[in-house]
């Protein structure tokens, strides 16, 4: 398996991550994307691809919450850290009218450039939506050529759709795991095509309501990306093993892992 989202320069994992790692390895999860968020954690999660050559990539990105601070002197650093040859996509990026930390036309401004951006690093984006309103979608249509994977969706069946008609990958988290309000997600990954499924757990957030027992600490990692694919193909009528081989090799594809 692989886990394309953990961020795992969070201050969660600062006094274990060589723990966090070992674990994911005993539980098959054979590499694992680093998100960055920011210049800093991009920087941070590009160190870590260093120090686990092999095992660990990153992506490199200006989450919309953060998009308020984004100058010219922020893209050229962010370029700088994506011509790595550890950074496998840029992002995480996108839009959040949700929480609108960031005002809006800073968020498509900062969006727009990173797109761009990867079409130029000739990179995947890595893409965060919530509650856009279409205006995401409307964006991606000018980028026609880009690869790309939502990341951590949980919208309706209908925003699927509309994300598959552009040709997206699709991430699945823990969320599926979530009787209460992950129905309507589990009820229609069935509409996803085999060669567009992506799993991640988005640790330490997200942690599967179906493990049994939960941690105490309640932290989300990636040795608990199995839960996520269990769940998953539950969902899909597929076997475990099946979810688990495309999902890796979908991985591969999109983020060009040669292992």
């Amino acid at each position: 398996m692989i886990d394309i989202g953990a961020n795992l320069t969070d201050k969660a994992f600062r006094s274990d991550l060589e723990d966090v790692l070992a674990r994911a390895q005993r539980a098959n999860v054979n590499h694992i994307v680093v998100t960055g968020t920011d210049i800093e954690h991009s920087r941070r999660a590009l160190d870590l691809c260093g120090q686990h050559s092999g095992y660990l990539s990153s992506t490199a990105g200006i989450h919309p919450h953060n998009a308020a601070s984004v100058q010219t002197q922020t893209i050229q650093q962010l370029t700088q850290i994506a011509r790595n040859k550890c950074v496998v996509a840029i992002g995480e990026t996108g839009l959040d009218y949700f929480r609108n930390f960031s005002p809006r036309l800073d968020q498509i401004s900062a969006f727009e450039t990173q797109l761009q951006l990867a079409v130029e690093l000739e990179l995947p984006a890595f893409i965060h939506d919530r509650d856009s309103k279409g205006e995401l979608l409307a964006i991606l249509k000018n980028f026609p050529n880009l690869s790309a994977v939502i990341h951590c969706f949980t919208g309706s069946a209908s925003l699927l759709q509309d994300y598959l008609d552009l040709g997206l990958y699709i991430g699945i988290t823990g969320w599926i795991c979530d009787e209460r309000r992950g129905l309507e997600l589990y009820q229609c990954v069935n509409l996803i095509p085999d060669e567009r499924l992506l799993i991640e757990t988005d640790s330490p957030y997200l942690i599967p309501r179906s493990m049994k027992p939960r941690p105490r600490s309640r932290r989300n990692e990636p040795s608990f990306l199995e839960h996520v694919c269990i769940t998953l193909a539950a969902a899909r009528g597929q076997t475990f093993e099946h979810v688990q081989q495309i999902t890796q090799q979908n991985a591969k594809t999109l983020f060009g892992l040669d292992f």
